[in-house]
């Protein structure tokens, strides 16, 4: 992370920092502002003051774009987080990617709470396009997406492709075909993951003694009641208050979108090789590269540790090729 970045951070968490006199000042709501990043604001008090000074950081938070890794001299990515807006879904996959190459999230609308979340992909693709050009006038560029952000990011590929501006690269991580979104797929999706998840707990009950059951099960209740206080903290937190309604506005987006044939070069990066949820892409771009991970690996969990290494990798490789 750098200095650009942590600011970013703080403001999607509305603490407000600000220099006065060489000084640094912020202003949060009450418990915001916690001890964790108190110490990293301490730790970060030179480069931040620097950054204020310079109006660097004030130019990345008046766009969608924040950098995850804003030096380097190769050709800069800009990624689209997935549904709920959160670019830091690439931090690791970034700081993998080494210093020399240049890494942009891309944040949609209604993140910070200051605008509305759009749900058409072609005006958040629009906007990401005027964005990007305003930040860098000339290309080629390197357009990434993840999950539901891939079917956003095709759609930004495609403005500049229409519009004569080059993209090298379009790289799709995890990113189902847009289909896959719409609730009769959705639907069908949770029964069969329902379906998956009592037929392994009906295994798992058939092997244990009636003592082992019972453990088992108040294990697993414990582990329901987790979940449910964790949503009930997640619909009090106003950061994430917002991302949901970004996410609902994405996935209304996705879901009526219907992607037309591309011609630039796309790779797909499959969490495994048997994750089939991209086939439809390739009818759109025959010519795709395929990258897979390990089989251990979840479209959920692809650019996090420990796939994050493996990812860096094969991007780094995908990119070399550009």
């Amino acid at each position: 992370m750098n200095a650009a970045a942590f600011l970013s951070e703080l403001r999607r968490r509305e603490i407000q920092v600000w220099a006065d006199g060489g000084q640094l000042h912020c202003a949060a709501k009450a418990g915001a502002l916690t001890p964790e990043l108190r110490e990293q604001l301490r730790q970060w008090k030179n480069d931040i003051l620097k950054a204020l000074a310079s109006g660097q950081a004030l130019a990345s938070q008046e766009r969608a774009i924040v950098p995850l890794q804003a030096s380097g001299t190769l050709t800069p990515v800009f990624a689209v987080p997935g549904h709920n807006g959160d670019v830091f879904c690439y931090r690791a996959l970034a700081q993998r990617l080494g210093a020399d190459q240049p890494f942009f999230g891309l944040q949609p609308p209604g993140v910070d709470g200051e605008e509305a979340p759009l749900e058409r992909v072609e005006e958040l693709a629009a906007g990401f396009a005027r964005q990007i050009r305003a930040f860098r006038p000339q290309g080629p560029y390197i357009i990434a997406g993840y999950c539901a952000g891939g079917t956003v990011a095709y759609e930004l590929a495609q403005q500049f492709a229409r519009d004569g501006a080059p993209v090298s690269l379009l790289a799709l991580f995890g990113s189902p075909y847009p289909a896959y979104f719409q609730l009769a797929s959705q639907v069908l999706q949770r029964i069969a993951e329902q379906a998956a998840h009592i037929g392994g707990v009906a295994r798992d009950l058939a092997v244990r003694s009636p003592a082992e059951c019972r453990r088992y099960l108040s294990e697993r209740l414990r582990l329901r009641r987790e979940r449910v206080r964790a949503r009930e903290a997640a619909a009090s937190d106003p950061v994430l208050v917002l991302r949901a309604k970004v996410e609902r506005a994405t996935l209304v987006a996705v879901r009526t979108y219907a992607p037309r044939p591309f011609a630039g070069r796309v790779a797909l990066f499959l969490p495994y090789t048997r994750w089939d949820l991209a086939q439809r892409w390739r009818a759109l771009a025959p010519h795709a590269e395929q990258y897979c991970g390990p089989d251990s690996c979840g479209s959920q969990d692809m650019l996090r540790e420990p796939n994050a290494d493996t990812f860096a990798t094969l991007f780094g490789a995908a990119l070399r090729r550009s």
